[in-house]
C-alpha cells in the first residue's frame, strides 16, 4: 500500500514539474518594439516640399520578447501613428507616406497593448511602444529653378474634390495635387479661385497671406507660399 501511494505522489509531482514547465514556455512577454528604419530623410533643398507627396517608405515593427527571448516582426499586429500628419500618414500595415504638406521633423510609433501574455498571464494595461524619426528635408530654392518665388498649392486630406485657378495668369491646378511653380516673379497679383467639383459644394483657403473672400485668396507674391485649398 505504501508503494502504491509513493507511486502515486510521484506521478501527481512528475505532472506538476511538466505543466509547470509548460506554462514556463508559453508565458512570453513583449518587452520592447524596435521600429525599422530608425531615422528616415527624404527630399533635398533643391526639392519644392509638396513635390515630395507620395514618397512612400515601408516601416517594420521588431517585438522583443522574453520566457523565452525571441524577436519577431510584429509589423501588423500594432498600432501605428505620425505625430504630424500634415508631414506623414502612416496605414495600418506600417506604410509611411510623405504627404508634401510641411518639412521638418516628426515621430511615428507603433504601439501594441499586452493585455496577456501568451501563456494567458494577466498584464492587463501593459502598453508597449517604439520611435522612428521622419524627416523632410526642407527647400531652399538653392540648385536650379528660375529664381522666383514658389508657390506651393496643397489640398486638404479627405476633403472633396475641385480646382484651384487663376484666369488672368493662365494658371490652374486639380485636386489631389499638391502643385507648386516659379513661373510667377516677385511682386505679381494673385488671385486664386478655389472651385468645387463632383460632389463638392465650397471651397475655402487655409495659409492665405491675407484675408480671403469666400473662395477667393489674393495677395502679392512674395517669399515662398503654402496654400491649402479645402473642398467640402
Amino acid at each position: 500500500m505504501n508503494g502504491k501511494w509513493l507511486s502515486m505522489v510521484v506521478l501527481v509531482a512528475a505532472a506538476g514539474m511538466l505543466l509547470g514547465l509548460n506554462s514556463c514556455t508559453h508565458d512570453q512577454r513583449l518587452v520592447s518594439i524596435q521600429v525599422q528604419p530608425t531615422v528616415e530623410n527624404i527630399g533635398a533643398t533643391t526639392t519644392p516640399v509638396p513635390e515630395d507627396a507620395g514618397i512612400q517608405v515601408q516601416l517594420r515593427a521588431l517585438g522583443t520578447y522574453i520566457h523565452p527571448p525571441v524577436t519577431k516582426d510584429i509589423t501588423n499586429q500594432v498600432t501605428w501613428e505620425s505625430n504630424t500628419v500634415q508631414m506623414f500618414t502612416v496605414t495600418s500595415t506600417g506604410m509611411m507616406t510623405a504627404t508634401g504638406q510641411l518639412c521638418g521633423g516628426t515621430l511615428v510609433s507603433a504601439t501594441a497593448n499586452t493585455n496577456t501574455s501568451d501563456g494567458g498571464i494577466s498584464s492587463s494595461g501593459a502598453v508597449v511602444t517604439g520611435f522612428m524619426t521622419a524627416n523632410v528635408i526642407c527647400y531652399t530654392g538653392s540648385g536650379g529653378g528660375t529664381g522666383n518665388p514658389l508657390l506651393s498649392i496643397i489640398f486638404s486630406p479627405g476633403g472633396g474634390t475641385g480646382t484651384v485657378s487663376d484666369l488672368a495668369l493662365n494658371y490652374s491646378c486639380s485636386s489631389p495635387g499638391p502643385c507648386s511653380t516659379q513661373a510667377f516673379t516677385s511682386g505679381t497679383a494673385i488671385s486664386l479661385t478655389a472651385t468645387p467639383t463632383g460632389s463638392s459644394t465650397s471651397g475655402s483657403w487655409s495659409g492665405c497671406p491675407t484675408s480671403t473672400t469666400t473662395n477667393v485668396c489674393a495677395f502679392t507674391l512674395s517669399g515662398n507660399p503654402i496654400l491649402t485649398a479645402t473642398f467640402n
